[in-house]
């Protein structure tokens, strides 16, 4: 069905003015010439038939050089980062599943760790991602291996403003925090060349109330108690930096063959928290993890026709050591490796597809993938007499084939239908074949309402670290694999003659995980992973956004979502005194909302960002006790920014007020989260094609 799309549209000239003056152009420096409302027609694309998608824009990906991916996410998307703070892991939950259930890709190169089947989050920079969407539930089956939960594609794009671009940001925040990055650009009618440099440093050593220790009684002059002080900490061994360099290159030939190569560099020292229940001298014990990643990725396309062809390539290479250090002396000495735990991965990878359409009726798209993995992990806190028997660690190889292929098919204007099966091979094994049904429906042309619905089964194969990890890996387990049904209500809707735009949708999801694997104590002394759970999850997600043109230069734009998820455990008791049965998964809210209102005027911008989640409980018996759960909490963020435009280029200063209100919270039991805090960039963005014509 033809969608009848309205657009306003307003054409900025001379963005940085040379020749216009400030007070010809307007107070912003930007001139502006109203064109009269054009109705421009579109059609719903025949990839997107059932797939709920949620698509990141630029705006919310480049809104901070600070941001991890996972911060954005966080404000962005129905998911639950489980974050143990700036500079420490972050891990994704999506519709109450594990991390190792979403799978995460980079330019067609997989990201999620062959060892713990995870991606850290906080290591990705928001900043050096052009474009990220969320697939949930049987969306990923089109795009992904063993998104149980769903999958996130990450991709960056060439740039796409003519000749030399230069921006450079400079952070400074709270806890000596500073950050900075570099991109150099050049874009031209075939070539296009981008390097891009983000570094960041922080001693992270704010205060805070320890509430998880003893308090310290309080007493009058006649012996009576009259209150508690907790003890005031700081928080210790938190600090981190992280450097990454993006070099990127892509070039348009004559013949309409696309060539790209992006080559990613990660350099990382970060220390691990303490828990705030740790009494011990902070100079006798330290943790830290280093980590140096290499990633490299090729790919060329070719549209000829109704036929698009594409192929990527890539390897990427991980050195990651973590350091638990001691001091055997007791009075800062010396220090020893407690653990000295050396990872090293290679992973090559390589992917062919082909689509094909016929019209606007019919689409069939198919795409085989092989990936390589070849892990070495070993800890030699033991030193030079270490030998294969007393090492913990192993060396493994496994190689990871995936084929699928899909039909999408429009019989009317109104219908869609599609269809999605995907088959995997991993070592020598390989799981059954993978189908996913998909069918939407405009139910209204006003408004633009579509009702979607799809049902997959899908499987995830265990990590390497649940095979063979020594001592407790187990080579015997069997493959998690679940059953999901999707149902969604999206809509799209402009009033007050284009001013006014609202946007979202409303969806229901119910899904059943069996053979869920569970790393369980053993009376050997050490853990291991078995296949004992089946998780029930199921919830609502809500997303609402709205645009508005206020008139005489004023923007708002307002994005709300929310979030309730049960994830309930219906396996079987393992023993007598195992009270988890129907129980809320750990570390999984019930529920989670977040808003966003963003209001600008002539270079002038603020934003307010507020999230919230419910309890999580850190027992799967859901025990309300001290250490049983985490509270819930409220979030509260505010900045206020100015862009200047000046004949030489742009300048732009912004100002950042976290934790508005000074909560007290914790996302992770034990370790808390910083109070209000501050932050200020400024950035500069000259512009050279001014500089040239000036001296013509």
């Amino acid at each position: 069905m033809m969608r009848f799309v309205r657009i306003s549209v307003w054409l900025m000239l001379a963005v940085v003015p040379c020749s216009v003056s400030a007070q010809e152009s307007g107070d912003d420096g930007r001139r502006r010439i109203d064109i009269e409302r054009i109705e421009v027609r579109g059609q719903r694309l025949l990839k997107d038939i059932g797939v709920q998608r949620t698509r990141l824009d630029t705006v919310a990906l480049h809104d901070n050089i600070a941001q991890s991916l996972g911060d954005v996410m966080l404000q962005n998307t129905n998911t639950f980062i489980k974050s143990y703070g700036r500079g420490s892991m972050a891990s994704i939950s999506v519709r109450g599943t594990a991390p190792s259930h979403t799978q995460v890709s980079w330019n067609g190169m997989p990201l999620n760790s062959p060892m713990l089947g995870m991606v850290d989050f906080s290591m990705i920079p928001a900043y050096l991602i052009d474009d990220a969407s969320l697939y949930t539930g049987a969306s990923s089956v089109g795009v992904a291996s063993g998104g149980l939960g769903g999958a996130v594609i990450l991709d960056n794009r060439p740039v796409q403003k003519q000749g030399l671009t230069l921006r450079y940001i400079q952070g400074a925040a709270s806890y000596t925090t500073f950050d900075e990055y570099l991109r150099i650009a050049y874009g031209g009618e075939r070539w296009s060349v981008s390097t891009r440099l983000l570094y960041s440093s922080s001693r992270n050593d704010f205060h805070y109330t320890n509430y998880s220790k003893l308090p310290e009684l309080l007493f009058d002059g006649n012996g009576n108690l009259t209150g508690r002080k907790y003890p005031r900490e700081v928080n210790r061994n938190g600090d981190y930096s992280d450097l990454h360099v993006l070099q990127e290159a892509y070039y348009n030939s004559r013949s309409g063959n696309r060539f790209g190569a992006a080559v990613w560099y990660v350099l990382s020292r970060r220390g691990v928290p303490k828990l705030a229940t740790d009494y011990r001298d902070n100079s006798l014990t330290r943790s830290v993890q280093d980590e140096s990643t290499v990633r490299a990725a090729v790919s060329w396309s070719r549209i000829a026709g109704s036929v698009k062809l594409e192929a990527k390539a890539g390897y990427a290479y991980t050195d990651m050591l973590y350091r638990y250090l001691f001091d055997v002396t007791g009075d800062g000495g010396r220090m020893v490796d407690g653990v000295h735990s050396q990872s090293y991965v290679h992973t090559a990878f390589g992917r062919f597809g082909v689509d094909y359409s016929l019209r606007d009726k019919l689409m069939i798209t198919g795409e085989v993938s092989a990936v390589q993995h070849f892990v070495s992990s070993r800890d030699d806190a033991l030193g030079r007499e270490a030998t294969d028997e007393t090492t913990i660690g192993y060396r493994q190889a496994r190689f990871e084939l995936s084929a699928t292929a899909s039909v999408r098919y429009r019989p009317t204007e109104r219908w869609g239908l599609a269809s999605s099966v995907r088959w995997d091979v991993y070592g020598c094994k390989c799981t059954p074949v993978v189908p996913a049904l998909f069918v939407d429906f405009l139910a209204s042309r006003k408004g633009n309402v579509v009702v979607k619905a799809s049902i997959t089964r899908n499987y995830r194969y265990p990590t390497l670290n649940d095979l063979y990890f020594q001592p407790g890996g187990n080579p015997d387990l069997k493959a998690e694999h679940g059953l999901t049904y999707d149902g969604c209500v999206a809509f799209d809707a402009d009033a007050a003659n284009g001013r006014l735009r609202i946007k979202g949708e409303v969806s229901a999801f119910d899904s059943y995980i069996d053979d869920w694997i569970l790393w369980r104590p053993t009376f050997k002394g050490f853990w291991t992973p078995l296949n004992i759970r089946r998780v029930h999850s199921y919830g609502t997600e809500t997303n609402v956004s709205l645009g508005a043109n206020l008139g005489k230069g004023w923007t708002m734009d307002v994005n709300g979502l929310f979030t309730m998820t049960r994830s309930e455990n219906r396996g079987d008791k393992v023993s007598d005194n195992d009270n988890s049965r129907g129980k809320q998964l750990p570390y999984i809210p019930i529920y989670n909302s977040s808003l966003t209102v963003r209001l600008a005027w002539r270079g002038w911008s603020v934003a307010y960002k507020w999230h919230y989640y419910s309890r999580r409980y850190t027992t799967s018996s859901n025990d309300l006790t001290i250490t049983g759960s985490v509270a819930p909490y409220y979030m509260s963020d505010i900045s206020l920014g100015k862009q200047f435009f000046m004949r030489w280029g742009g300048l732009s200063v912004r100002f950042d007020v976290n934790n508005l209100l000074g909560e007290e919270y914790e996302t992770v039991l034990s370790h808390p989260m910083p109070g209000r805090n501050f932050a200020v960039y400024i950035g500069i963005s000259p512009d050279f094609k001014c500089g040239a014509r000036r001296r013509k």
